[in-house]
């Protein structure tokens, strides 16, 4: 069996307080903030950026064969998103990839068919979850996303028990092109899952030969909050193992949760303590682990900014209510008066694959010269076809000249253009993210994200972008 290696958390930019949906609705205030994925931003791109950070800490020669795809709210049908995450990472072309998608519960049928494998596999947590103005989903809500690489080598934690129940009953569900879930009554939900809840919980502590005060740290998450409540007040853990579950600070992120708050208690846990996450959606599901010395280690070659505290940290909260109703479609506004986006077509777009997925340029091995896009003629010595490939995802630098274009088509305008200039060479022009445009300058550093671009005839036009470096002056 595998053990869990690395692992990685992506909150987006934006927070909704959730006093601002009263303020708009005249409803009654609800405490604390919401997560909100930007306007360019779908589980897809969340997924990109989660796993980024879980590979960048990731052991040195562990590299994912396979990678699973879980969330309930998938950028496309009848078509697997989980392949635009691989290309976007730069994954070998002969590993496999696959979504598994649909329901919160996915997130666990992904993470037990990685510690079934045998191979090293990346688990993709990610969600964007909403309902309809004013309702509990809305606010209760949250857009996120996690990783987990699985592999041999320096596990961080290492299962020693688990349990899971399934169960058929109309609790939460959507109907294909639904915008939203419709739920039953809550105490209905209460009745069903708290039994699902407590029978993997006694069969997780038996299979693992504990007792529940020998747990340090109990995780839940699911889609019935107040069930999930109920069953941790009856759990019999010591209180000071309980964990907050973040609904607070970054609401409920459907099938990312779990990834999610196993991140939160891996940044805290001490070796050797004992790990509980339990889910609840559709049944239950109970994984019990014991942390090991290399989580010390791990943390060290870690940026202090992808830790998930520093993520909920830095997060915007001045998100108006509107233009959250605009970025969830649930308000349709005027457009600017310009020609609509095009869609991008399949075939250029399969032979540039590797530049558009992967952001991967050339340097001429003659001279040394960056190209971005990659070139087959070198701009500075005129070398012809003595280019290798050069990955820059990963690459910062800085802004020489920018934009701010308010007349460019955008569900968050004004658009910022920025031309940027990496440490090492090349240049490229491109759009800037999660910034605000009264505080760009020429010379701020920056770095590159996953987003979409635009959708144009049913079609996500996936490319990268600059958003200010994280954690760097």
């Amino acid at each position: 069996m595998q053990g869990l290696v690395a692992y990685g958390t992506y909150v987006p930019y934006w927070r909704l307080d959730r006093q601002r949906i009263a303020e708009g609705l005249l409803t009654p205030a609800g405490r604390g903030t919401r997560a909100v994925a930007s306007y360019d931003e779908d589980t897809t791109t969340m997924g990109v950026e989660a796993a980024r950070v879980a590979l960048a800490a990731a052991p040195e020669g562990v590299r994912p064969h396979a990678l699973y795809f879980a969330t309930s709210a998938p950028a496309y049908a009848d078509k697997t998103n989980a392949t635009a995450i691989h290309a976007a990472l730069g994954l070998d072309r002969a590993g496999f990839a696959a979504d598994m998608a649909g329901a919160v519960r996915s997130a666990f049928a992904a993470v037990g068919a990685a510690l079934d494998g045998s191979r090293p596999t990346l688990v993709v947590l990610s969600d964007t979850r909403t309902g309809l103005p004013g309702g509990a989903d809305e606010s209760g809500g949250g857009d996120a996303a996690a990783a987990l690489l699985f592999g041999e080598g320096p596990v961080l934690a290492e299962v020693i028990g688990g349990a899971d129940a399934s169960e058929e009953f109309l609790e939460r569900w959507r109907l294909p092109g639904d915008d939203h879930s419709r739920v039953w009554e809550e105490r209905f939900g209460e009745t069903a899952y708290v039994p699902l809840a407590e029978q993997v919980w006694t069969e997780a502590l038996k299979s693992a030969g504990i007792t529940p005060d020998a747990v340090d740290h109990l995780a839940v998450c699911g889609v019935h909050s107040r069930a999930a409540r109920r069953f941790v007040a009856g759990a019999g853990v010591r209180s000071e193992a309980l964990r907050d579950d973040l609904t607070a600070v970054i609401g409920n992120s459907g099938a990312a949760h779990l990834g999610i708050l196993l991140a939160g208690v891996l940044d805290q846990a001490a070796p050797g303590d004992t790990v509980a996450i339990l889910q609840i959606a559709d049944g239950a599901v109970c994984l019990l682990l014991r942390v090991t010395d290399a989580i010390t280690g791990y943390r060290e070659r870690r940026e202090t900014a992808h830790t998930l505290a520093a993520q909920i940290a830095s997060g915007r909260t001045d998100l108006a209510y509107p233009t959250f109703l605009t970025w969830k479609g649930q308000l349709h506004r005027e457009p600017p008066r310009r020609p609509d986006p095009t869609s991008p077509a399949a075939p250029p777009s399969l032979r540039h694959e590797a530049w558009k997925f992967g952001f991967t340029g050339s340097r001429c091995v003659n001279c040394g010269t960056r190209h971005l896009p990659p070139a087959r003629v070198c701009i500075s010595c005129g070398a012809v076809d003595q280019m290798v490939p050069e990955r820059l995802a990963d690459a910062a630098g800085r802004i020489a000249t920018f934009t701010v274009d308010r007349l460019a088509f955008s569900l968050s305008p004004p658009v910022v253009a920025v031309v940027v200039d990496f440490d090492g060479g090349g240049r490229i022009r491109c759009e800037m993210t999660d910034v605000d445009p009264a505080t760009v300058a020429i010379g701020d550093r920056v770095e590159m994200t996953f987003r979409k671009i635009s959708t144009a005839n049913g079609i996500h036009n996936y490319f990268w972008k600059a958003r200010p470096a994280q954690g760097e002056s």
